[in-house]
């Protein structure tokens, strides 16, 4: 059931993201409404906006951006046109749930931030893994009992049976012939398209359990059609890690995390997002030595991210997700990976500039 205030939300792109999570989000999410979508593929905008029950129907984001009913914006683009979409909404009074990446450079996102920071708006990045219920269980548990941190493992690795699995979940997506798309082809070098769309899920996993990165030390291996990153991490509080991006195992999606810490330590399998399944993760208390493991029976991460941004606009609740700060630092994160890998060094995020 809605609750009395909404948030009013205009989705820009009616692309497959928008298909399988962000649509669906904002006609089950509690405190949010669909006011509007846009999309510059008039039969992309108008089936799915139809099919939502968006009050509105666009094709030119101007037109939605100048909606007075409109309080916040979804971006839901190719990652290219994240921030010039963002800045347009900001600068027009609109709060920004932006998808991930924030940008693909560390000086667009910076401009972003300044924007953010002089709107007042708020602007949340979607790294919906935050909202995963075993890794919410497992924040709490590093930030109120683990003591200091040791060291950190996690990995990412899609898998080549990847879309043979999601094809059995998911809708058939829908493409428009008239979509608007970015001048150059994201995925024309792969190495580049893969730490986007999922070495950023990766970055920022591991900077919200232990903190920011201060210095990475990155090696990349490209065999057979895949690319293996190895990334030696040192964060700021002292913690050790160790970062594996994969694409594509010859296996099934593996993704996960171990944790070492003073009191306890957490171990969690990630399962692939379109499963809407919490990470099983088990949490070891050195107190007592028990296990315990969290069921996380709500696990649609989109959905609550959602709800979570519309409850700081609406209540000035703290910020849960990603914040633009969260999306620079990772933004910044992973071109140091690019840089670390393509010299043999190690490399200083302060010291980090250029896209990914």
């Amino acid at each position: 059931m809605k609750e009395q205030h909404c948030v009013r939300v205009g989705i820009l792109g009616c692309g497959p993201i928008s298909q399988f999570a962000h649509l669906e989000s904002v006609q089950k999410g509690r405190n949010v409404i669909l006011r509007a979508v846009c999309d510059a593929d008039e039969s992309l905008a108008q089936r799915f906006g139809q099919f939502y029950d968006a009050e509105r129907i666009y094709r030119d984001y101007d037109d939605m951006l100048a909606d007075e009913q409109v309080d916040a914006v979804l971006i839901a683009t190719s990652d290219a046109f994240h921030v010039p979409a963002a800045l347009k909404a900001l600068s027009a009074g609109k709060h920004v749930l932006c998808e991930k990446p924030v940008g693909v450079s560390v000086e667009e996102v910076e401009e972003l931030a300044q924007k953010v920071t002089q709107s007042g708006l708020v602007l949340q990045v979607g790294h919906m893994l935050r909202f995963d219920p075993g890794i919410e269980a497992t924040h709490d548990f590093i930030q109120n009992e683990i003591g200091q941190l040791l060291a950190l493992k996690a990995w990412y690795c899609d898998s080549t049976h990847r879309y043979t699995v999601t094809d059995a979940v998911q809708p058939v997506p829908r493409f428009g012939a008239s979509a608007l798309k970015p001048k150059d082809d994201p995925k024309k070098d792969k190495a580049r398209y893969y730490m986007l769309a999922h070495g950023c899920h990766l970055v920022d996993l591991a900077r919200h359990f232990s903190g920011p990165i201060k210095a990475v030390h990155a090696r990349l291996s490209e065999r057979f059609g895949a690319y293996c990153w190895f990334v030696e991490t040192e964060f700021e509080n002292g913690t050790l890690g160790h970062l594996d991006l994969t694409v594509a195992v010859r296996m099934d999606w593996h993704e996960g995390f171990q944790i070492y810490g003073e009191h306890g330590s957490a171990i969690g399998k990630i399962f692939n997002p379109w499963y809407y399944k919490s990470s099983e993760v088990e949490i070891f208390h050195e107190s007592d030595a028990t296990c315990r493991r969290v069921l996380g029976a709500d696990g649609h991460f989109y959905r609550r991210q959602l709800e979570a941004f519309a409850d700081v606009i609406l209540n000035r609740a703290p910020m849960r997700g990603a914040s633009i700060e969260d999306g620079v630092a990772s933004v910044r994160a992973m071109v140091a990976i690019a840089q670390s890998a393509r010299s043999g060094h190690s490399v200083t995020l302060v010291d980090v500039s250029g896209a990914a």
